[in-house]
This record gives C-alpha cells, sequence and structure tokens, in this order.
C-alpha cells in the first residue's frame, strides 16, 4: 500500500498514532525501524508554545532519520492555531496534523481535541487558519462523532477537505465510547466515500489480519496504529509482510523482546538521562512484557530500578 499526503510520499501506508507519553522520540525510533511508513509525535498544545512552556521543545524534537514525521498541534481558537502552525512551520516535520479526536476530560473541558466535532464552524475555522499559515500539507484526525447523537465524521470530513486539508484520519469510536467497545469501520467507509483526499482508518488494529479487514471494508487509504503498537513496535513489519507478501511474520520471541526493552531503555537514557528515561521505560516494559510467565512480578521489579546497570541485570537475569 501507498500513500501520498500533499506533496508527502510515504515508503508505505502504515502510520503509528500520536499517542501522549508513548510516541515521543525514542518509541517513534525504534518503530520507524520496523516499518512505520508515517510518525506522529505526541500532542503539542498551541498555547503551550505560545506562552513558550519549556517542556514543549523536548516534544518538538525530531531527528533526520524519523523522517517522515507528522507533527500534532491541538488547540481551540482559529487565530492561536494559524499563528503557532506559522510560527513552527520551519521545525523538521513534514507534516502538520490537527488533533479533533483526543477524548481526555482536561482537554475536551478546553473545548479541545474531540469537544471540537461539536462545532463544525470552529472545525473550518481552525482548519482554514492552519491550512493558510503553512505551505506543509495539513492533515486532521477525528472521531466518529462526540457522541451517539451526533456521529457526524462524515459532516466534519467535508468540511475538512473543503478548507484545503491533505487528508483525514478517522477512529470510529464516539468521544463518549473512549476506548471502549468496537471501533465502527462503517463509519470509515462512508467518510471514504464521502471525501476524495486520502482517509486513514483508525481503531482495533492489533494484528495483519485486521489491518487488510479495515481496508477491504472500508477502502481506506492508510492505516493508523495506536495503542496495539505499545511495546510492540514489531506489528509495523508484521503488517506490511501481511499486506505485501501475504506471509504471518513470526511474532518475537523472549530474547527479540528482551533486546528490545534494553535499546528501547538505552535510548531513553541517552535522550533524555537517567533519572526520566528510567521511570518511563516503567510503563513501557509492562506493555512489552504483557502476556508473558511471571509478567506482574517483572514489573514490582521494574517498578524498583532507579539505574540503567539494574535494568540492564535484571533484564539479562530475566530473559536470557
Amino acid at each position: 500500500m501507498n500513500l501520498t499526503i500533499g506533496n508527502v510520499t510515504l515508503s508505505n501506508a502504515l502510520i503509528l498514532a500520536p499517542m501522549a507519553g508513548v510516541t515521543d522520540l525514542p518509541f517513534r525510533l525504534l518503530c520507524k525501524e520496523q516499518g512505520a511508513g508515517l510518525l506522529c509525535t505526541e500532542m503539542i498544545s498551541a498555547k503551550a508554545i505560545l506562552y513558550k512552556n519549556k517542556n514543549t521543545k523536548s516534544l518538538m524534537k525530531i531527528l533526520p532519520q524519523e523522517r517522515p514525521v507528522s507533527l500534532q498541534l491541538f488547540g481551540s481558537e482559529p487565530e492561536v492555531m494559524g499563528l503557532i502552525a506559522a510560527q513552527i512551520e520551519e521545525e523538521p516535520f513534514d507534516i502538520l496534523d490537527i488533533n479533533m479526536g483526543c477524548p481526555v476530560p482536561k482537554v475536551v473541558n478546553n473545548g479541545e481535541g474531540s469537544a471540537l466535532m461539536k462545532d463544525p464552524g470552529r472545525v473550518r475555522a481552525i482548519v482554514t487558519a492552519v491550512v493558510r499559515a503553512v505551505k506543509k500539507p495539513v492533515t486532521v484526525k477525528i472521531r466518529k462523532g462526540f457522541d451517539k447523537s451526533s456521529e457526524n465524521a462524515v459532516e466534519i470530513a467535508k468540511i475538512i477537505e473543503d478548507c484545503g486539508a491533505a487528508a483525514v484520519a478517522v477512529h470510529g469510536r464516539t468521544r463518549e465510547q473512549y476506548y471502549a467497545g468496537e471501533a465502527d469501520w462503517e463509519i470509515i467507509r462512508k467518510v471514504k466515500e464521502a471525501v476524495r483526499i486520502p482517509v486513514i482508518g483508525n481503531g482495533d488494529v492489533d494484528s495483519p489480519q485486521k489491518a487488510a479487514a479495515l481496508v477491504e471494508q472500508t477502502g481506506c487509504d492508510g492505516i493508523m496504529i495506536g495503542r496495539a503498537a505499545r511495546g510492540n513496535p514489531w506489528i509495523f513489519h508484521r503488517i506490511n509482510t501481511y499486506l505485501e507478501k501475504g506471509e504471518l511474520a513470526k511474532e518475537p520471541d523472549r530474547r527479540e523482546i528482551a533486546e528490545m526493552m534494553l535499546r528501547h531503555a538505552r535510548l531513553q537514557v541517552e535522550l533524555k538521562g537517567e533519572y526520566t528515561g528510567i521511570r518511563e521505560m516503567r510503563k513501557h516494559i509492562a506493555w512489552y512484557t504483557a502476556g508473558l510467565p511471571h509478567s506482574a512480578k517483572l514489573r514490582g521489579m521494574v517498578n524498583e530500578i532507579s539505574t540503567l546497570d539494574d535494568l540492564e541485570r535484571m533484564i539479562e537475569a530475566q530473559f536470557f
């Protein structure tokens, strides 16, 4: 599967979804190596950039070997979104994505993220302002709707296309559903039939077979993988292999999982320092080891660890 978004041609149509606290630089590098065609940053607040929040700079750090990368911006004020888009355009991202899908209460209560699905006029104003402000392609990530009474993804996608965006990603759940229940792929198909810009399907793709089924059922142009990539960067390689050759690549064995955890930890420490890097690895190790024998014991052990040396020793003792 090939995919072109604006003037950016991807090596394949698999996209790492933006996830707060997950899709940082170290994790993106690992997903890239495993064959992700496009990486997305954690979502970044336009207001945080405006007020020069010092943590935001590290969220925007992108290395040449990651590219193409999509930087995801969120906010609810068209003027601020346009202003910040223009201000950051020189940063080394390739695509600018607008978040209209985040379900987290503190974001929604600010009228940002998926709350924007309730206000088509504001959607139009924001997308227009950002598209006018930058030359790079602009994309938007949306949900099926805000709640069951307002499943308006098709209407919102048409507005997004009308404003000059280069692609739209659709998560097949409402905000009300969060991540519960099954994603509705039918809404992705309806959006695909309603617009001419590329449509990226998102929701419940956790295996090569599911990826193929999503494309078959919806006709979507790209596949966005979120929670299924946590602790599992191999999913990109496995889906690519299945879509290209019809073959199921084997799942990683214990040794490969251990080696990936070690590489991930070393990257975290190199890029964030030992204190932050090791603490952030705790959740990643919980994801990497989910379902393995004695994983609860491992999680307990890793929560006591604060140095890279100790982590390396623990992983080597438990896995090799």
